[in-house]
């Protein structure tokens, strides 16, 4: 919260208890928001609640409330809208506020002190033995997002790379590469390898059957324990697959706290299915475990355990869950997965309710949309080569590199640290362009539109934070201190200051809706306004004590830009 929202917040709530409000029940119904029309106000308060609580009519309690705020050095005005009441603050304490703050590196636009909240992010979880495709990027930049943006709020976060490790996908490519593997092709481009395999495994398997026969009984064997040809295989699998994936991952700017994958539980789930057992919800259905969920809306009940005692996802989830409660007591435990997946989701938080486990209150299913690529009759599609395969994310961001590459080529080709710049810019346009929409919905995969350099695109918002940049090197001075401005001078950048201050609120709301694009649009926005603001207002030419204003505008705005863009994972270059 910002020195003005306290300010604002103090005297509110001073109003309200003045009104016959209980302390308690005006702090609970309190509500300050942004407003939906910046020309109504600087900040807004729904009356809804409050009126309820002394028995009036919104609008009657709203006109009420606005009558006895009085102006002061930090709020200008508070009016009354039918149910809503709109405040502005006084522009120079404003500029004063919002732009020392900034500067500062104070919450919220710095990293704030512990919420005392946890939260564990379980993202990304490529498949082993496959390659990194277009597919896993979702789920790798929405859930790094969100780690980021957590840390950010003061949280302890603990983000989860939970590989795909284990289970019959495995057992399927560790059968081909019995059959048809070549150490030596191998070799020379692991991912790329096993995933030609794959395909010969699911080719062959229609016409012979006992392929998946033998499958499953390799499967068997890696889950007995022993120290087979099945355990050899898989650690070196395993192994090959974590170097490469590492490749995407430096590129996307991503880490995890812990790389676990399924194959961690093997050990914990017999635990998991004893708990299962003791809270009386398991029962046999044609020789397998299941959880029947029926009373909780979801028909189909939830399998734990084949007939042939082998495990499934649900029984590592089942068991990460557990393992994470007692590890790391978190208040939620978001799992970032398409969209596709909502029943298995369900059906894990249905098996942990019905257990009466506190832990299925944490559990929060965070879906996604598909990506999607013009198809040659350019109607959009699920994202897929010309041959219909997966795509590798590696292809993808080496082109829209090259394809930097071409801007930079025609447009500035003396730039510095020309590679560089092409790396950063062609990668965190794939990057915005997934974050700038709601999560839910599909992503567009156009070039065009990606790289553009205007419009609510990555290399715009990069472009304001190089333009600032240029501002700054330009100036031939340090940008004054903040004690030394008179910030009556930034009367004229209201829009941008008002932008800045929407900052924390936006960051908060991303976090609790679990939706990057809300901080994606805020940094549209101050870019945006940045733009239109330089547009008519000189720096560098103004009179000394206007140019110094708008030289510490310029610093907090790039500061700003700057620190919105790491949330989401993207450098924001001083050249562009």
């Amino acid at each position: 919260m910002s020195e003005l929202h306290r300010h604002l917040r103090l005297k509110a709530l001073s109003v309200l208890q003045s009104m016959g409000l209980p302390e308690a029940a005006a702090e609970a119904a309190l509500r300050l928001e942004p407003p939906k029309n910046k020309d109504h106000g600087d900040v807004a308060l729904g009356t809804f609640a409050l009126a309820k609580l002394v028995g009036k009519t919104p609008p009657q309690f709203a006109a009420e409330f606005a009558q006895q705020i009085v102006a002061d050095g930090v709020l200008a005005s508070a009016a009354a809208a039918g149910p809503f009441v709109n405040f502005k603050f006084q522009r120079a304490a404003l500029a004063k506020d919002v732009l020392t703050m900034v500067m500062r590196g104070a919450a919220p636009y710095g990293i704030a002190a512990s919420n005392g909240q946890v939260v564990v992010i379980d993202y990304s979880s490529p498949n082993i033995a496959k390659p990194f495709h277009i597919g896993h990027m979702r789920s790798t930049v929405i859930g790094g997002a969100l780690r980021r943006i957590h840390r950010h709020l003061g949280a302890t976060v603990h983000g989860i790379n939970h590989l795909g490790d284990w289970g019959m996908p495995f057992a399927k490519m560790m059968t081909a590469y019995m059959h048809w593997g070549d150490e030596t092709e191998l070799a020379k481009a692991p991912m790329r390898y096993m995933f030609e395999l794959y395909k010969r495994y699911s080719k062959e398997a229609k016409d012979n059957p006992a392929l998946d026969d033998e499958a499953a009984k390799h499967f068997q064997a890696l889950e007995s324990g022993v120290d087979n040809q099945e355990r050899r295989m898989w650690q070196f699998l395993r192994d090959e697959s974590l170097k490469a994936f590492q490749g995407p991952y430096d590129r996307l700017a991503v880490t995890f706290d812990a790389i676990t994958g399924e194959s961690f539980f093997e050990d914990k789930m017999e635990a998991a299915m004893q708990r299962v057992v003791q809270s009386g919800v398991l029962e046999l259905s044609d020789g397998a475990e299941v959880v029947w969920l029926k009373e909780l809306g979801i028909k189909e009940p939830c399998l734990l355990r084949k007939r042939d005692g082998t495990t499934l996802y649900h029984t590592r989830d089942l068991a990460a869950a557990f393992y994470r409660e007692s590890t790391y007591h978190p208040n939620r435990i978001l799992y970032v997965v398409g969209a596709e997946q909502k029943l298995h989701f369900d059906q894990l938080k249905g098996v942990l309710t019905r257990m009466k486990e506190p832990i299925a209150l944490a559990v929060e299913h965070v879906p996604f949309g598909l990506v999607l690529s013009k198809n040659p009759e350019s109607k959009w599609e699920k994202f897929a080569s010309r041959a219909g395969n997966a795509v590798f994310l590696d292809e993808i961001l080496d082109e829209a590199v090259q394809k930097v590459r071409q801007v930079i080529a025609e447009k500035n080709p003396e730039l510095e640290d020309k590679e560089k710049v092409a790396e950063q810019v062609g990668v965190s346009a794939i990057i915005f362009n997934d974050l700038k929409n709601s999560r839910i919905k599909d992503v567009k995969f156009d070039w065009e539109t990606m790289l553009n350099f205007e419009g609510e695109t990555g290399p715009y918002v990069q472009y304001a934070c190089a333009r600032l940049s240029g501002i700054l090197r330009k100036a031939e001075q340090a940008v004054p201190d903040a004690s030394k401005i008179d910030f009556a001078q930034l009367a004229d950048a209201e829009r941008v200051l008002l932008t800045m201050l929407d900052f924390g609120s936006a960051v908060q709301r991303a976090a609790e809706q679990s939706e990057p694009s809300i901080v994606t649009a805020q940094v549209i926005a101050l870019a945006g306004e940045i733009h239109s603001y330089l547009r008519d207002h000189h720096v560098l030419g103004a009179e000394p004590a206007v140019r110094d204003a708008r030289l510490l505008l310029v610093d907090a705005a790039r500061r700003l830009l700057t620190t919105g863009l790491s949330l989401l994972g993207i450098p924001a270059p001083e050249r562009m």
